[in-house]
């Protein structure tokens, strides 16, 4: 081995080692100073991003068990408001059932009545002043109160509290704009009763129909059979009267079938049904071929029962050889005539007394509308707001129990409009309260519910949160026994290389003793 004054191999190769040995010594003492493994992206890249991404869900677990506890307390403050609503209404039925003896005379009533009023007030202040975090709760604007339950977009809760005040409680404001068979004609609004007894009926408003209460008629959806159907069934709850659904005919001669009091549409005359002369049903245009008189080879009927796929309705001849169209699911049935010469040679609208009669034109429509019975074990009333008296087209009677529908005037009571001034007023408001302390029991069930929910989602975004801070801790936190059996190792190799590099520095001094022999 030669020796050199200039380069000291040995002393660099020590150096280095020494460097090395240094800079692992520094991740150990930095690893056992933070307790972490992963202290920037060199140490772990993979590991970093990793643990960064059940950083973001923990946090967000950790919130959403935050959030469920507001919406515990939420749910706390609007059950303590319906308690004390429901104490209220129980002493207001205790007034009214002692009114409702006739051994209180006038000014005791009058006395009763004065308390009433003053609960009633009271009912009313609670529903308008109970809040939490400036959301009123019991006025009707928790409609759809979302809850953020997760970590992540869509893991929600949704709340909705019903209104308190009293105008509300008893009281169910449902509404349909028609009700019957006549996809044509709307009625007004419409109450649907049961006569609890001889002398008393509880009318419920029908909510609204709308088009998606109907996923099979083409047009008018809303005014649909199924339609109302749906929206009186909707408050079958609160009134008892369950609305079903029955065919649509369009042809019967004797026209109990044609809905919205259209006549029967008369025997088919012959015609070229052509690509300009044509009519449209349900949206599938019929046209192209031969229609003989009478359509005696049943090619009409081919034609509409060939697109029965399409528009849900079937086509047949009657024993006069009139067409009827039958539509078995209650749809709308929608006809369109291209020209009042189809209407004349195929007598498909011939005579109708509504919308459309022979030679109305181009582009003329009709719309049909199915069967709708109401079914109930009690007599049924039903009251139309805007046109009392009016008659519903086919309403049948189905099954027993069921009473011929009886039009009249619909009053509106709830706990705002209680009165326990005379015995029959009394007894009314007795069952009026009686149907508010439903109304709120079922209120506080649901926040009962709720608040039980709430509670099991906390557990398990607990439990989540943990085993996912235990994944992350095992990606990112120092092992304590190894990084200090790292330490004493590389303190060591850090001595040992401090020493061998003083060794190798003293290399040169060897030439240099050479010089002075």
């Amino acid at each position: 081995m030669g020796l050199f004054i200039n380069t000291n191999t040995s002393s660099i190769n020590a150096r280095r080692k020494l460097t090395s040995s240094s800079n692992a010594l520094s991740r150990s003492f930095e690893r056992l100073s933070s307790g972490l493994r992963i202290n920037s992206a060199r140490d772990d890249a993979a590991g970093l991003a990793i643990s960064n991404r059940m950083t973001a869900q923990i946090r967000g677990l950790d919130q959403a068990v935050r959030n469920s506890n507001d919406g515990i307390s939420l749910a706390q403050t609007a059950e303590g408001a319906l308690t004390e609503t429901t104490n209220l209404l129980q002493r207001v039925r205790e007034l009214a059932v002692q009114s409702s003896s006739d051994n209180n005379n006038p000014s005791d009533r009058a006395s009763l009545n004065e308390e009433v009023t003053q609960l009633v007030d009271e009912i009313n202040r609670i529903a308008q002043n109970t809040s939490f975090n400036g959301n009123k709760l019991l006025n009707g604007d928790i409609v759809n109160s979302v809850l953020q339950v997760g970590a992540n977009v869509g893991e929600t809760i949704s709340v909705r509290i019903d209104s308190a005040e009293a105008t509300q409680l008893s009281r169910q404001m449902r509404r349909i704009s028609a009700v019957g068979v006549d996809a044509n004609v709307g009625l007004g609004t419409m109450s649907i009763g049961t006569q609890v007894d001889p002398t008393t009926t509880r009318y419920t408003d029908i909510r609204t129909a709308v088009d998606d209460d109907d996923s099979l008629s083409t047009s008018n959806r809303a005014e649909s059979a199924i339609a109302k159907a749906a929206a009186i069934n909707d408050a079958y709850e609160f009134t008892g009267v369950q609305a079903m659904v029955g065919k649509t005919t369009v042809g019967s001669s004797n026209g109990t079938a044609i809905q919205g009091g259209h006549q029967a549409m008369g025997t088919i005359g012959g015609g070229q049904l052509t690509e300009t002369d044509f009519f449209v049903l349900n949206g599938m245009k019929i046209a192209g071929f031969e229609v003989l008189q009478n359509d005696s080879d049943n090619s009409l009927v081919d034609a509409i029962n060939a697109v029965i796929d399409e528009t849900g309705v079937l086509a047949s001849l009657d024993g006069n050889s009139q067409l009827v169209l039958t539509a078995e699911d209650g749809r709308n049935i929608e006809l369109t005539v291209s020209s009042a010469t189809v209407a004349n040679h195929t007598g498909i609208l011939r005579g109708f007394g509504g919308a459309i009669a022979v030679g109305a034109g181009t582009g003329t429509t009709a719309i049909f509308g199915g069967e709708i019975s109401l079914q109930s074990n009690q007599q049924i009333d039903v009251v139309f707001g805007a046109n009392t008296n009016q008659a519903l087209g086919n309403l049948r009677r189905d099954g027993g129990g069921i009473g011929t529908a009886i039009f009249g005037v619909s009053s509106d009571f709830s706990v705002q409009t209680l009165d326990i001034t005379t015995r029959e007023s009394s007894n009314l408001s007795i069952q009026i309260v009686d149907l508010a302390l439903e109304q709120i029991s079922a209120q506080r069930a649901s926040l009962g519910a709720i608040q039980n929910r709430l509670e099991s989602t906390i557990n398990n975004l607990t439990t989540n949160s943990e085993n996912l801070s235990a994944s992350r801790s095992r990606i990112l936190d120092a092992d304590f026994a190894a990084e200090t059996a790292n330490l004493s190792r590389n303190q060591i190799i850090q001595q040992a290389g401090v020493s061998i590099l003083a060794q190798a520095n003293q290399q040169p001094q060897i030439a240099l003793s050479l010089l002075g022999q």
